[in-house]
């Protein structure tokens, strides 16, 4: 069973038909929706700002969630996938984006939607990133602005597929 911790008087909330695998850890001010599931080594950690996680949100293998104390909270919109390795810290994710391995996503951040970031980007401090682009590189460089039909479809399928993954192993 994942380690679900209280801080603060903050317990984790999780919504129906979510997957936390058993070395997952949530700790603190976290609200997780519906249908997300959280991978091995993930840890979501809300101790000194709170993480809100929307629906169908897949939280890959060893990725780190976490904010800045009193100032920057972490907020992850729907049909996000976070890849294996990410590090997710105060900064905001808007709906059906997906986060390749390895990214950095730094506090302030701010992605828009239908956005997709490639493997091992790096996103520094404060950066805005418009919605329906393509980025990747360390630092990020966007390589496509008004992604395509296809693009959109990786990020949605992912989302979907992650959903079905989780099925196998509750």
């Amino acid at each position: 069973m994942a380690i679900i911790k209280k801080i603060n008087n903050f317990l984790p909330k999780i919504g129906k038909n979510c997957f936390l695998s058993e070395t997952s850890v949530v700790i603190g001010d976290v609200i997780i929706n519906d249908n997300c599931s959280i991978w091995y080594n993930a840890v979501l950690r809300g101790d000194v700002n709170y993480i809100r996680i929307g629906r169908n949100v897949n939280i890959q293998d060893n990725v780190v969630i976490h904010g800045t104390y009193k100032k920057n909270p972490t907020t992850v919109g729907h049909n996000v996938s976070i890849g294996h390795g990410a590090i997710i810290h105060g900064c905001t994710i808007s709906d059906n984006v997906l986060v390749g391995m390895g990214s950095i996503i730094m506090d302030g951040v701010k992605i828009g939607s239908n956005t997709i970031i490639g493997a091992g980007t790096l996103i520094p401090k404060n950066k805005v990133i418009p919605s329906n682009c393509m980025l990747t590189g360390n630092p990020f460089k966007i390589i496509k602005k008004n992604i395509g039909l296809d693009d959109l479809n990786i990020i949605e399928k992912t989302s979907i597929n992650y959903i079905k993954y989780a099925e196998w192993y509750k």
